[in-house]
C-alpha cells in the first residue's frame, strides 16, 4: 500500500467514523419532535442524551475534510466547488443546529425553545439526507470536465440513483438514532423510542437494501460483495435486537450497517476520487488528485502519533456518560425570562 492508497482508506474510515457517531446524533434530532411531543421534560431528555458528544462527533468532519484539503486537493476542490450549493446548505444547517442546541436553555420561554427545536430538526434532517445524496453522485461519477470543473446542470445530480442515497441515509440513521435513545433513556421514552424504531425497520431495509445492491451491481467490485453482505447482517442484527428488545444487539446492528455502507462506497469508489461520465480521461484518481509524497509523509506521522489520543480521549467520554437518562432525572428550567427584564 502506497500513501496515496493509505490517505485514501484513512478518510473512508473518517467519513465512516463520522456517519457513525454523528448518524445518531442526526437520528436524535430528527425524532426530538416527536419523542417529545406535548413535553420540554421529554424533549430535554432526548437532547441530553447526546449533549456531551455531539460536538465531539462533528470533528470526524472537520478532520475528514482537513485531510481530504491535504492528502487530495485535485479532490477537495473539485467536489466542493462542484457541490458548492449543497455543501452550503449543510453547513448552514449544522450551524444552525449548533446555535439551537447551546442556546436552547438560555432563555426559559416556551416560543424560544420552539424555536431551537425548529432549529435542531432542520440541522438534522438537512445534513441526514444531504450527504447519501452527496456520495451517491459521486460514486456514480459527474461530468466533470478537462479542466476538472464540475459541468452539466442541477438537475443532472437528481437522478434515481442519488435520490435513493438521500433517502437511505435519511432513514439509516433516523432509525440509528431511535435505537440509541432506547440504549440511552429509560420509562416513556425509552418505550416510545422502540416504538419508533420497530416503525422504521421495515422501511429502512427496503431502502438500504435497494441502494446497496443498485451500488454493488453498477460501481461494486468482487470484494464489495462483503461490505453488502456485512450491511445486511447488521440490519437483521438490528432488527433483531428491536423485536426482543435487546438495545445493544440492536444499536450494533446499526453501527455495522452504516459503517459497510460507507465501506461499499468507497470500494465501489476506489481508484477514482471523483469519476468523470464526460471520459475516464477526466476522472480523478488517488494518483492524479493527491498531494505530493513528501506532503503525504508527513501527514501520515502526524496522524500515527495524534489519531490514538484523540481516540483514547473520545472513548473515555463515552465512558463516563453511560448512563441511562429519564424524565425523573430532568431539574426545572433555570434559563431567562424572555423579554425585557423586571424589577
Amino acid at each position: 500500500m502506497n500513501l496515496q492508497e493509505f490517505w485514501f482508506l484513512l478518510i473512508g474510515v473518517l467519513f465512516t467514523g463520522y456517519f457513525v457517531l454523528e448518524g445518531f446524533d442526526f437520528g436524535v434530532g430528527m425524532l426530538m419532535p416527536i419523542l417529545g411531543k406535548g413535553s420540554d421534560t421529554r424533549r430535554r431528555v432526548v437532547l441530553n442524551t447526546i449533549g456531551p458528544v455531539w460536538d465531539g462527533n462533528e470533528v470526524w468532519l472537520l478532520t475528514a475534510g482537513g485531510a481530504m484539503f491535504a492528502a487530495f486537493p485535485e479532490w477537495y476542490a473539485s467536489l466542493f466547488s462542484g457541490f458548492y450549493l449543497a455543501l452550503l446548505l449543510v453547513l448552514v444547517a449544522l450551524i444552525v443546529r449548533v446555535c439551537a442546541i447551546e442556546y436552547r436553555s438560555k432563555i426559559d420561554d416556551p416560543r424560544w425553545r420552539a424555536w431551537c427545536d425548529a432549529g435542531i430538526g432542520i440541522g438534522s434532517w438537512v445534513p441526514a439526507l444531504a450527504w447519501g445524496w452527496v456520495f451517491a453522485n459521486v460514486v456514480h461519477g459527474v461530468p466533470l470536465e478537462q479542466d476538472k470543473n464540475i459541468g452539466g446542470s442541477l438537475a443532472d445530480l437528481f437522478g434515481p440513483y442519488a435520490l435513493l442515497g438521500g433517502l437511505t441515509t435519511g432513514l439509516l440513521f433516523a432509525l440509528h438514532g431511535a435505537i440509541f435513545l432506547t440504549l440511552k433513556t429509560g420509562g416513556v421514552v425509552r418505550a416510545d423510542a422502540q416504538r419508533i424504531a420497530r416503525v422504521l425497520l421495515i422501511p429502512t431495509v427496503v431502502v438500504v437494501g435497494a441502494f446497496g445492491l443498485w451500488t454493488q451491481l453498477a460501481h461494486g467490485v468482487g470484494w464489495t460483495w462483503i461490505a453488502l453482505g456485512a450491511a445486511v447482517v447488521g440490519l437483521v442484527l438490528a432488527g433483531g435486537g428491536v423485536l426482543i428488545h435487546r438495545d445493544g444487539w440492536a444499536f450494533t446492528g446499526t453501527t455495522l450497517a452504516i459503517a459497510s455502507a460507507t465501506v461499499l462506497l468507497f470500494g465501489s469508489l476506489f481508484p477514482n476520487v471523483l469519476p468523470s461520465t464526460i471520459s475516464d480521461a477526466f476522472s480523478l484518481t488517488v494518483d492524479n488528485a493527491s498531494s505530493t509524497p513528501y506532503t503525504l509523509k508527513v501527514m501520515s506521522w502526524a496522524a500515527v502519533i495524534v489519531t490514538p489520543v484523540v481516540l483514547a480521549y473520545q472513548g473515555w467520554t463515552y465512558w463516563v456518560f453511560r448512563k441511562r437518562l429519564t424524565v425523573e432525572q430532568i431539574p426545572a428550567p433555570v434559563g431567562l425570562p424572555f423579554g425585557p427584564a423586571r424589577d
